[in-house]
């Protein structure tokens, strides 16, 4: 039996939230490990969008090694040793570009060492971010997320008429934004009065937040995807195409929740 799109999309979602809350209940290593595989397959989708699948094999493998260091650099020791890992991570692509030039000049490319470092900075970076959180507050940036792009989904689907950005995404619409809109703030503020310690206002001005910087995040990887023509960017996760395709709203919120966290203690 052939499932459709939709049914597809369903039952990874299920299965996508099984393995979340699995790894949120045994944590340590486990939820470490979660976060490292998931940046390394995300990595290895930015790269391809670039390089397709058979080139720059080892500039991939370079660069999926790094992401997994970064994500245990920063579980495993301090913030300040994941900036000397970053800067070390810098200065070795700036020095693979140096001798390419000495060896070949015409074909050596230094968009290929920023393609590499600016992965890590997207991916990896954003992502180490999940192993100094408690499980509420993984929970609650997800769940502003989630809530966001699967009302947007819908609301889109059976609502959407005028085009929000057609340029970036042709199939985002006005009604599908603000019915995410409207359900992060929901979502958000009831989660956060329950299990959280503070105002309605903040958690509405949280969640506003957190729901314009994923929408943004989504409309750069489709921005990006755009530009280098690919529909998807992988095909691991049947309905959703690939990791970075779900997760390229969390990318920006994830930050964006973390500074507020520095301005604000919600949790």
């Amino acid at each position: 039996m052939t499932l459709s799109t939709l049914q597809q999309r369903i039952i990874t979602s299920v299965l996508l939230v099984f393995a979340l809350f699995l790894a949120l209940y045994l944590g340590g290593y486990v939820l470490m490990g979660a976060v490292t595989v998931f940046s390394v397959v995300a990595l290895h989708e930015f790269y391809s969008m670039f390089w397709k699948e058979n080139s720059r094999t080892f500039s991939k493998i370079i660069g999926m090694i790094s992401g997994a260091a970064i994500i245990l650099t920063a579980a495993l020791a301090s913030p300040t040793w994941v900036i000397i890992l970053l800067l070390a991570l810098f200065w070795i692509f700036n020095l693979k570009f140096l001798f390419s030039y000495s060896a070949t000049p015409g074909r050596a490319s230094y968009n290929d060492s920023l393609i590499l470092f600016s992965g890590l900075i997207y991916i990896p970076l954003t992502l180490q971010f999940l192993t100094s959180m408690n499980s509420w507050e993984i929970l609650f940036v997800l769940l502003s997320s989630s809530a966001s792009d699967t009302v947007a989904f819908y609301a889109g689907t059976y609502f959407g008429k005028k085009k929000i950005w057609p340029r970036i995404s042709p199939k985002k619409s006005w009604a599908g934004s603000i019915g995410g809109f409207i359900a992060c703030i929901i979502c958000c503020t009831v989660y956060g009065r329950y299990l959280g310690n503070a105002s309605i206002l903040s958690w509405v001005i949280l969640a506003a937040s957190l729901n314009i910087a994923s929408q943004m995040g989504d409309f750069f990887e489709s921005a990006l995807k755009r530009k280098l023509d690919v529909k998807d960017s992988g095909k691991i996760l049947p309905g959703h195409g690939g990791v970075l395709d779900r997760i390229d709203s969390l990318v920006l919120a994830l930050p964006v929740y973390i500074l507020a966290r520095q301005l604000h203690a919600f949790f």
